[in-house]
């Protein structure tokens, strides 16, 4: 028998802590959403402390400090936090798509060349305490002699770093009065394995994705971990090496993977009336893709998906997205979308008061439908 995308949504959300709240901490959410999105930190924490049936102030950073959280360049060349002993799994991944040898990268950024020679300055500079960009610039340049590459490093974008995160040469380490450090995973993290080759990271990246974000096709996974940049050949044989741990499913005509062990929860899953107010950046959103119209109408992805790569903070009602809301001084404006059907206003209420309970603040709810 089929499925349905309104059983698929609603175990999603149950997969996700969104329907039911985790029990565990905060390495455990990200553990179960596969990373956690972190350009905006702010963001990370809420969508976080959203999901946890007692989320502690201060417990990401916490976990930072003591490193069973990695910041990281990561998926689609974000930062994201990752659980320390799953991160080398996930860069493995990520590595393999080498879009740093390819012609157009090289034109943009760094020939190969260059890319070797800053990879080995970067790691020798970083053999020692953390370094902020400023310092690290500044090592970059007087160590090559090239003040050229030590330019590529200052980018706030971070383009040519990312290559090294993919790799392994380096991470966040932590503030230094709030300015960004960077440090090595094998000096940083106890017990660093290295990358494992990638058809042996993929069973754990590939389960966890489909654990929060199934059933899903290759293609989409891929769009969620390199926007589609890994060799299509390479996607098909992580899938097809977990065997009968993977299991193809229909929902609705389309053939899609699904964890083994997961199936007979899917088939169960009936949709609820379950309304959440999500932060930017959430991987409820991100993890299928602002594409993907069984989670975001068409129509409505420009207000989701904005410019400079914004994700914006969205409702979700029954499995959909249905609005979207930015708080304004002690005010939470949601838009909702019309074509979303009846919303309960009591479940925006008590999502607002949550939102004012992890941010340390009373908000009021402004709802309009547009």
């Amino acid at each position: 028998m089929g499925l349905t995308w309104d059983q698929v949504l609603a175990w999603r959300m149950k997969r996700q802590w969104l329907s039911l709240r985790a029990p565990g901490d905060a390495v455990a959410v990200v553990r179960r959403l596969a990373g956690v999105q972190a350009q905006v930190p702010s963001a990370a924490v809420a969508a976080i402390a959203l999901r946890q049936g007692s989320p502690q102030p201060g417990e990401v950073d916490q976990l930072l400090t003591d490193r069973a959280l990695m910041r990281t360049w990561a998926m689609r060349g974000t930062l994201h936090l990752l659980a320390s002993d799953d991160a080398s799994a996930y860069l493995s991944l990520l590595a393999a798509s080498r879009t740093w040898e390819k012609a157009s990268w090289q034109r943009t950024f760094l020939d190969l060349d260059d890319m070797q020679r800053l990879t080995s300055v970067v790691g020798e500079l970083l053999d020692g305490p953390p370094m902020t960009r400023a310092e690290l610039v500044a090592g970059v340049g007087k160590r090559s002699g090239d003040q050229a590459l030590a330019d590529h490093v200052s980018s706030g974008w971070g383009a040519v770093l990312k290559p090294l995160a993919w790799q392994g040469v380096l991470c966040n380490g932590p503030s230094a009065g709030g300015r960004v450090t960077f440090t090595r995973p094998d000096i940083w993290i106890d017990g660093w394995p290295g990358l494992p080759p990638p058809e042996e990271a993929a069973p754990l990246v590939v389960g966890s994705y489909l654990g929060a974000f199934g059933p899903a096709s290759p293609a989409t996974f891929d769009q969620w971990l390199t926007r589609g940049a890994s060799g299509k050949a390479s996607v098909r044989s992580w899938f097809a090496d977990l065997g009968d741990r993977l299991a193809v499913v229909d929902v609705e005509g389309q053939e899609l993977y699904a964890r083994s062990e997961d199936v007979d929860d899917l088939h169960a899953a009936r949709n609820e009336d379950t309304v959440r107010l999500l932060p930017a950046f959430d991987q409820y959103v991100l993890g299928p893709g602002t594409a993907d119209v069984h989670v975001l109408a068409a129509s409505r992805r420009p207000v989701v998906s904005r410019a400079a790569g914004w994700i914006s903070p969205v409702v979700v009602a029954r499995g959909r997205i249905a609005g979207t809301w930015q708080v304004a001084d002690h005010r939470i404006d949601i838009a909702l979308f019309i074509e979303a059907g009846d919303v309960s206003r009591r479940a925006i209420d008590e999502e607002v008061d949550r939102l004012g309970a992890v941010a340390a603040d009373h908000y009021t709810a402004s709802v309009t439908t547009v």
